[in-house]
């Protein structure tokens, strides 16, 4: 009796360790398949040829995990294969020199000198469709003492969940500075969730007008803009997260790096530059749920108090605002008007 259960808990057992060494080989397999089809070289047919390739070993090794004996050689031929893919994937390393799409060609060069912002490179494109436009990059100054407000804005591209996390920072001489973490395209490339956790994109940081990096996206794009004051900063604070947008400029003109759809992306940056100002900073789901972002703020403290989440979220809503504007002169103004915690005469904090 006694070996009957012994014999079943070793059957059971045997059964479990099949069904995770079957799972182990499957993510494998699918990792290794989808590595292959945005970073193997070659048009589509020797993508999908070589892939087919890679799947023989899988197959094999799936086999012999649930096979009354395991084929421990199927799974060494598995194993070696993979690790020659590991090799390969070590080799795909991020570069500067690419054909980049016009909108993130130029690199952003930043320096502060004292309380002098010096930016090279700060787009300024006219937008009429997405591909007419106006190329403009500008060499320009601040003054960091000047510093007075930063906002949070969201531009929501696919569904409530999920949206770009963009920052504006404003200055008493009524100017407004963006910066956007953005994938850095080649000519004719597109940008695909998936494709960013297999290394398919480098990582750029944009400093922009906001005439252009936010009307291209409720004006020619069609998305949904949101924007929040954010409040609790004092002023040594928003100029130290000025300073650190520049140290991340500085870094990625040293060093490029991939974007990665969950660890390095808009949100995901913006968070770490605030949490190196603000200790403590709780993590939370709603950092990768970029779309919530919002009330991520609310709930720590960080926009304006005594205003309900619906109401910020009204009264933040800047798409039609944006539209409205145009290519306006006063368009950081207009898109500011009834946003909770601005004042109505433009854009003092």
């Amino acid at each position: 009796m006694a070996n009957v259960g012994v014999r079943g808990l070793h059957s059971v057992m045997r059964g479990i360790g099949c069904g995770v060494l079957a799972l182990l080989c499957l993510a494998v397999g699918i990792w290794g398949g989808l590595a292959l089809w945005f970073q193997f070289p070659g048009n589509v047919v020797a993508r999908v040829a070589v892939i087919l390739v890679w799947c023989i070993p899988g197959v094999w090794a799936l086999r012999a995990s649930f096979g009354p004996k395991r084929r421990w050689h199927s799974l060494a031929v598995f194993a070696a294969v993979f690790a020659l893919m590991l090799v390969w994937w070590a080799t795909i390393t991020p570069r500067q020199d690419r054909v980049w799409a016009d909108d993130v060609a130029q690199p952003l060069r930043a320096r502060i000198e004292g309380n002098r912002l010096l930016i090279d490179n700060v787009r300024d494109f006219r937008w009429r469709t997405e591909k007419d436009y106006d190329i403009a990059w500008e060499r320009r100054e601040y003054d960091l003492s000047q510093v007075q407000s930063v906002d949070m804005i969201l531009s929501y591209w696919m569904g409530p969940a999920i949206a770009h996390t963009l920052v504006s920072f404003g200055f008493a001489d009524g100017r407004q500075l963006v910066f956007s973490l953005e994938i850095r395209k080649e000519q004719h490339e597109s940008f695909s969730a998936l494709g960013g956790f297999f290394r398919k994109f480098e990582v750029v940081l944009v400093a922009s007008d906001e005439r252009d990096i936010v009307r291209v996206r409720s004006n020619v794009r069609g998305e949904d803009v949101y924007l929040y004051r954010l409040h609790g900063l004092s002023q040594d604070e928003m100029r130290a997260l000025l300073r650190v947008y520049v140290e991340q400029a500085q870094q990625l003109e040293r060093e490029p790096r991939f974007y990665n759809t969950l660890t390095s992306n808009c949100t995901t940056v913006v968070f770490a530059l605030m949490r190196g100002i603000v200790p403590g900073l709780p993590l939370d789901y709603r950092l990768l749920l970029s779309g919530y972002l919002a009330e991520y703020a609310a709930d720590v403290g960080g926009l304006t108090p005594g205003v309900s989440q619906a109401q910020l979220q009204q009264r933040g809503r800047i798409t039609q605002r944006a539209r409205d504007a145009g290519d306006a002169a006063d368009f950081s103004r207009r898109i500011r008007q009834g946003v909770p915690g601005i004042p109505s005469q433009g854009n003092a904090p």
